[in-house]
């Protein structure tokens, strides 16, 4: 006998073999979805910006797009993102001080910070990046580093718990 429920799940009964007399019901297991991160996307290129919330809403991202520190800032107060992809150089309020007032305000969020720039060999971010151990990516960068950068962030931040993992092709076994 097969049990379905609207083609999606089959479970098909047996009797056990460990234990003469019970029935074993074996339900296929569906892959555990990635969780949905919340990123916070500071970038005045409005072009470069685009481009980067497809990629990052196609990998499991939910993007929230701001063109200065000082919008950031009213994000950070409403929500506490996963990630604030921040970059250095904007109108109203760059980069680095984006950062020492979001110190001020929710510090646990500095650890969340990855910074980007074009402006390679500028002594000022050079520095400000020394001093605050943040990971910079220099544009123009390769999409697949950003990913990786940004999942590098999000895992050094979770809490510790062991990884859900991953079934494909696994069976969940129920005894009754």
């Amino acid at each position: 006998m097969k049990l379905t429920l609207k083609n999606r799940l089959v479970i098909t009964p047996r009797i056990s073999q460990k234990r003469p007399g019970e029935v074993v019901y074996e339900m296929p297991t569906a892959p555990v979805r990635p969780r949905v991160k919340s990123v916070l996307m500071l970038e005045d290129d409005l072009a470069l910006a685009d481009m980067v919330r497809v990629f990052l809403e196609s990998n499991s991202c939910r993007v929230t797009h701001v063109t200065n520190g000082a919008d950031g800032l009213r994000k950070i107060l409403d929500h506490d993102f996963d990630i604030l992809l921040c970059d250095m150089v904007m109108p109203n309020l760059p980069g680095d001080m984006f950062y020492l007032a979001v110190e001020r305000t929710k510090k646990h969020l500095c650890s969340r910070f990855v910074f980007m720039t074009g402006h390679q060999a500028n002594p000022k971010y050079d520095e400000f990046i020394r001093k605050v151990k943040g990971p910079m990516l220099w544009k123009p960068f390769l999409l697949s580093d950003l990913l990786s950068m940004l999942e590098r962030t999000v895992e050094k931040n979770s809490p510790t718990r062991p990884r859900e993992p991953v079934l494909s092709g696994q069976e969940t076994k129920w005894w009754m």
